[in-house]
């Protein structure tokens, strides 16, 4: 076995353990201490119970208080869970404010799951794992696929002749991309095994990547296009979809909006002659399940042999639903132009008989390497889209990504091939606020139009060195915040007149993002930056937090966090920080000399803050 497989398989073992040990709950790992770490989610109101289209039992629920939940991603694996009972495994459908939806992977609903006292807690993820030691097991039965992965691991670099690209006459669609856009798409319809769309912040990555697709429509081709979460699966997908791209959506359908839904294979059976026969069967089946039901949890053995039988016809009468949407997906299969997901949504989904003469992966750079391996084998040739300098993949497992688990499929692939292409403008923000990220990140090459040249300060630094706003644990004992930090904030936006509804306050810790909801105005959007990534606003107010007399600045050493952070203003960045703490960092010390030079420098002493 080729020892980089050897070395993955490692990592998910030991991203396994990690999860395991994290997500549990005991009498060392509490249930309060979960809820600190937003691990948890406790107590849940149910609002709602049916049986989705999978035929597994689908709650919705809400929360009496505004929970932490950067780590509860829709698709999330999860155990719902009551004191004394046994949990059950299932999956996070979506989470929108106080407001969620979860499936449960069993035959029906426990008979507690209305009981006060029911939650939700993260749960390790053995499903995906599962599928990426299996695909990983197997990749050298497929000589061209490990041909690849061996390029990409030995030093054997793939290379394509530039100039062949330029060469190709396309007709565009979308007559406004500009020529790194247009040199892009070209390439996307090149005969290359692996091209890399490099998309920094701002740039239309995603309009580039629509353009594509629908050029490699006209070429006759059925596109696959995928992407590491739901939520960038969805953003491409919609755009496809404005564009009358025949799109469907395989995976999560719990809470898609409409123009997803019915683009689902959910939403299209709804839709077909089929719909009325499912309809009498899930009624059929819904009756049984009552009259097992009825039979609760104290019963005799007349009882239960009853019970058993009636799950039995329940379960029954759920294959033959499940029999007539394999049909129907089959003809939607057939019938699609692009069929889009995340990895493992396509992997179930079970495509692998199709022809996909191209794939897009977008968001490349938030996927981890062996879940894109799990749909490599689908398509002829890759297309990677992404920013390697933005957020890596989320790994918990220290050890594992020492090994280098945390690394993107983009950020190996763009170490192997020359067939990369950049977008080299950006639409988004004022010129000085994307000039830092574009000398420090971009090799300069990250240009703006005329329309977002200087037209004033547009990216401040307050310093709060020598204030005594230091650092602080917060309640939990685990994340920081700084409230000195926080007061400067409330101060900015009253002396600044900022409208809460185009700003946002984001910061590296959770700690300080549960602070700010409980002083900052409710319109202003408050998150992580984490979570804020691939967003933006008029106006952003960044928190650092660190602020201490050893110089440590802990995870904001990660500065792709950080260009993450600073690219998502458009009018307007104020960044608040403690220059004694972050300045002997070459990182910061070279964004605070930009900022001397291209912004405005103030001090915590220019506020009133009695």
């Amino acid at each position: 076995m080729h020892p980089h497989i050897q070395k993955l398989l490692k990592c998910i073992e030991l991203e396994e353990k990690e999860q395991a040990e994290r997500y549990r709950l005991d009498h060392q790992h509490t249930l309060k201490v979960l809820k600190a770490e937003g691990l948890a989610l406790h107590p849940l109101i149910v609002t709602r119970k049916s049986i989705g289209y999978a035929e597994y039992p689908e709650i919705s629920f809400k929360l009496g208080f505004p929970p932490e939940t950067n780590m509860f991603k829709d698709g999330a694996a999860i155990e719902c869970f009551i004191s004394g009972e046994e949990p059950v495994k299932g999956a996070l459908l979506s989470l929108d404010g106080m407001n969620g939806e979860f499936r449960l992977f069993a035959p029906d609903f426990p008979d507690w799951i209305e009981e006060d006292g029911v939650g939700i807690k993260l749960a390790p993820d053995t499903r995906t794992t599962g599928i990426m030691k299996k695909v990983l097991n197997e990749l050298t039965n497929n000589s061209t696929l490990f041909k690849l992965f061996e390029q990409l691991h030995d030093n054997k670099p793939t290379t394509v002749d530039p100039a062949s690209i330029k060469d190709i006459p396309v007709g565009f669609r979308n007559n406004k991309l500009n020529e790194s856009q247009q040199q892009a798409v070209k390439a996307i319809l090149q005969t290359a095994q692996v091209t890399i769309v490099h998309g920094p912040p701002g740039t239309g990555k995603t309009t580039t990547l629509i353009e594509g697709v629908i050029q490699l429509i006209r070429n006759g081709e059925k596109v696959l296009v995928a992407a590491p979460s739901n939520t960038a699966v969805d953003n491409i997908a919609k755009g496809l979809i404005r564009q009358g791209v025949k799109l469907l959506r395989v995976g999560n359908a719990g809470k898609a909006d409409e123009a997803i839904f019915s683009h689902t294979p959910e939403g299209r059976l709804a839709k077909s002659k089929e719909q009325k026969e499912i309809k009498l069967l899930k009624i059929r089946a819904e009756e049984f399940r009552k009259m097992a039901t009825r039979y609760k949890r104290s019963f005799g053995k007349a009882e239960r042999e009853q019970r058993q039988l009636l799950f039995k016809e329940v379960k029954n009468i759920r294959n033959e639903i499940k029999k007539i949407q394999a049909y129907n997906e089959e003809k939607l299969f057939a019938e699609s132009e692009v069929i889009a997901g995340t990895p493992i949504g396509i992997y179930d989904a079970g495509v692998d008989h199709l022809h996909f003469p191209t794939l897009v992966l977008d968001e490349a750079g938030q996927c981890i390497e062996p879940l894109a391996w799990c749909i490599f084998p689908l398509a002829d040739k890759i297309v990677l889209a992404g920013d390697h300098w933005q957020l890596p993949p989320t790994v918990l497992s220290v050890e594992a990504a020492k090994l280098g688990f945390d690394r993107s499929i983009l950020e190996i692939a763009i170490n192997d091939t020359n067939n990369i292409h950049l977008l080299n403008t950006q639409y988004r923000m004022k010129q000085a606020i994307a000039g830092f990220s574009s000398s420090y990140f971009y090799n300069n090459q990250l240009l703006s139009p005329s329309h977002l040249h200087n037209t004033g300060t547009h990216i401040t630094f307050i310093d709060t060195a020598g204030s005594g706003f230091t650092e602080l644990h917060g309640p939990d004992g685990i994340s920081l915040q700084n409230n000195g930090e926080l007061i400067i904030v409330q101060k900015l936006l009253e002396t600044e007149q900022l409208d809460p509804l185009t700003t946002a306050f984001i910061s590296p810790y959770s700690g300080q993002v549960t602070a700010a909801k409980e002083v900052l105005p409710k319109q202003i959007r408050i998150s992580t930056i984490d979570s804020f990534q691939g967003q933006e606003k008029e106006n952003i107010v960044l928190s650092l937090v660190r602020s201490n007399d050893d110089g440590d600045i802990g995870f904001l050493k990660d500065y792709r966090r950080m260009n993450v952070a600073i690219t998502r203003a458009k009018e307007q960045l104020f960044v608040i920080g403690d220059s004694a703490t972050i300045g002997a960092d070459v990182f910061y010390n070279a964004f605070l000399t930009y900022i001397e030079i291209y912004g405005t420098y103030r001090t915590v002493w220019e506020f009133d803050l009695t």
